[in-house]
């Protein structure tokens, strides 16, 4: 990536934010999730790879409240996730930009980022937040009042981002934040991610370039229908023979 720079491998921080243990879930009468373990440190950029169906995105949905899991565990700051409702896991300081981006598209650029905070009391500080979101994406600074769903793709990626940050989290949850999108507006995007880890908030990744999340992660987990097979410093994944073979082109 141009202009980038590799995370610094002695770790931000060892302690632990987020510990999921033994998790099982799934839809209707099918675990997509058999047994996944993880763990994310305060300050870590960690990259979630595997193929499509995998189970990335039944991670990130149990790990927000949105599937229920059905066995294991999942503690955020040292507390129980296991059957709180979105709204608090929110709350608690963890926010989710799903696949897709869920925009509201017959809303302006502005209404969606304030429904981003619509948790919050502290106006004040919920106006920092935004001057804050819209330094990260100035285009979307000039288009407050534009209904979201005209923007483009890449437009629209950077609302979802900014919407999710309006909730001031600690921990960010990503979900193919590059998919559909224009080389360049995916370097775009991947710069945007690293300054968020940089501004101290914790993020756990899910991305299809898997090339380009192991450059910006400091650790990644490899899940293969609904297992973690293989865990390990960013820097060694991007070589491990394994990896290189299935996600990154040889």
């Amino acid at each position: 990536m141009r202009g980038s720079s590799k995370p610094t491998w002695a770790f931000p921080s060892v302690v632990q934010m987020l510990r999921v243990e033994g998790l099982v879930a799934g839809y209707g009468p099918t675990d997509c999730l058999m047994g996944v373990s993880l763990e994310v440190r305060a300050g870590e950029i960690v990259a979630l790879l595997g193929a499509n169906g995998a189970g990335k995105t039944t991670t990130l949905m149990t790990i927000s409240g949105l599937v229920p899991p059905r066995a294991g565990h999942i503690r955020f700051e040292e507390r129980s996730l296991v059957g709180l409702p979105p709204e608090q896991i929110v709350a608690l300081g963890i926010s989710h930009v799903p696949e897709g981006r869920r925009i509201l598209p017959r809303l302006t650029v502005l209404e969606n980022l304030e429904l981003g905070a619509y948790l919050r009391t502290d106006r004040q500080a919920v106006r920092h937040e935004l001057d804050r979101a819209l330094s990260l994406f100035p285009i979307l600074a000039a288009r407050q009042g534009q209904l979201a769903g005209t923007l483009s793709g890449g437009e629209q990626q950077m609302l979802a981002i900014a919407r999710g940050l309006m909730a001031r989290p600690k921990l960010l949850l990503l979900d193919e934040p590059s998919l559909g999108l224009a080389p360049k507006m995916v370097v775009m995007i991947f710069e945007t991610i690293r300054r968020i880890s940089r501004d101290g908030i914790t993020l756990l990744l899910v991305e299809q370039n898997a090339y380009l999340s192991l450059q910006i992660a400091h650790r990644g987990y490899v899940l293969e229908t609904g297992r973690i097979v293989l865990t390990d410093r960013a820097d060694r994944l991007a070589q491990n023979p394994q990896v290189k073979a299935a996600y990154l082109g040889g």
